[in-house]
């Protein structure tokens, strides 16, 4: 069996790919399958997308991923199965797709982690949508012999338009999200009372901007230090902000340093569709989290038994006093929060069900 691995961005890069495929690579080796990963932006665009300026740096990477998706389309006599994570091209309709589909009459297994179908922003003007093609989800869903979906509001969308569609959740590979005691974190109690966290890409960072008047509220009170872990510096300025870049090299260590981890979600449908992964890397080290009661966070999340559940701000300042104030209830949260994942959300548990998409 062979796999062609269509992915927007370059490997281990992008937490969506990292955790929702990537780290199953080695069962596909263990079972005798061989793949082949074409990323549409490689190295040199992804290190300049996402940053100001360089705009004709962008436009190139952005040609040059099409050009580089057309020869792909001339080379898919060879494999078994075309696995799409997200889309094909990041702009314009599903031609990519279509041809993979109709043409080369290729089986499609179609991975969504995201409401794709929505605009991710509320600004988003017409042409930004149009350019993006938002209904070319619908389509893909269509001509897949199998979507995989990262939660069951994603899967209800796709069942619309497909009978074989697989709840595939994002997990957490354990041998890598390791926990490991604070010890009480005695390096630091001088001075701190606590530690709380975030971490994600900066297209998901705007879901802070209620939780600033929370921390504001907490830092009146508290020696309390706010860990903000991106690929991206936060525009806005807060005393409590300590900003550290993202590194898959120190990515678990940084997290280690959090005591609590929080999960902010507006309630809309497109976070509907997110698939809860900075709560699991949270509850996978044993960091009791909080979190807003949108979308799959209310699955993973029981509220005041393995992390609290927040909707509005006094809701948010009151449950992050008591874990602030509560030690042992952090401990207790911890413990449940990692049982949690290591029931229903590893590598180990989810491997037979990411193995039967290519059955």
């Amino acid at each position: 069996m062979t796999i062609l691995f269509l992915v927007p961005y370059p490997l281990n890069r992008a937490p969506s790919q990292r955790f929702r495929f990537e780290q199953y690579f080695r069962f596909l080796e263990e079972n005798n399958i061989s793949f082949t990963v074409q990323s549409f932006l490689d190295e040199k665009s992804w290190t300049i997308f996402y940053s100001k300026g360089n705009r004709m740096r962008k436009l190139w990477g952005v040609i040059s991923g099409f050009a580089h998706r057309i020869g792909q389309m001339l080379q898919l006599r060879g494999y078994d199965y075309i696995f799409i994570h997200r889309e094909a091209a990041p702009l314009g309709p599903p031609l990519f797709e279509w041809w993979i589909a109709k043409i080369a009459g290729k089986k499609i297994i179609y991975d969504i982690d995201d409401a794709l179908w929505l605009p991710d922003d509320s600004n988003e003007t017409l042409l930004a949508t149009w350019i993006k093609w938002r209904k070319k989800t619908a389509s893909i869903c269509k001509w897949a012999w199998r979507v995989s979906a990262g939660n069951s509001y994603l899967s209800d969308y796709a069942g619309r338009y497909n009978t074989n569609v697989v709840l595939n959740p994002t997990t957490i590979d354990q041998a890598y999200h390791i926990a490991i005691k604070h010890q009480n974190n005695n390096n630091r109690t001088a001075h701190l009372d606590v530690v709380i966290g975030w971490t994600g890409s900066h297209s998901t960072m705007k879901y802070l901007e209620p939780i600033i008047c929370v921390m504001k509220e907490l830092e009146k009170k508290y020696k309390l230090e706010f860990l903000l872990i991106s690929n991206k510096k936060p525009s806005w300025s807060l005393k409590s902000l300590r900003y550290c870049p993202w590194s898959e090299k120190t990515e678990v260590e940084d997290l280690r340093r959090i005591d609590i981890g929080i999960m902010p979600l507006p309630d809309d449908d497109w976070a509907k569709g997110k698939c809860g992964f900075k709560a699991l890397q949270f509850m996978s080290l044993e960091i009791p989290v909080v979190a807003s009661p949108v979308g799959v966070n209310s699955i993973l999340i029981h509220d005041n038994e393995n992390g609290f559940l927040a909707l509005s701000t006094k809701e948010w300042i009151e449950k992050l006093q008591l874990l602030i104030e509560n030690p042992e209830l952090r401990e207790k949260f911890g413990i449940a929060g990692r049982k949690t994942v290591e029931e229903k959300y590893t590598v180990n548990v989810n491997k037979d069900n990411f193995l039967q998409l290519f059955q």
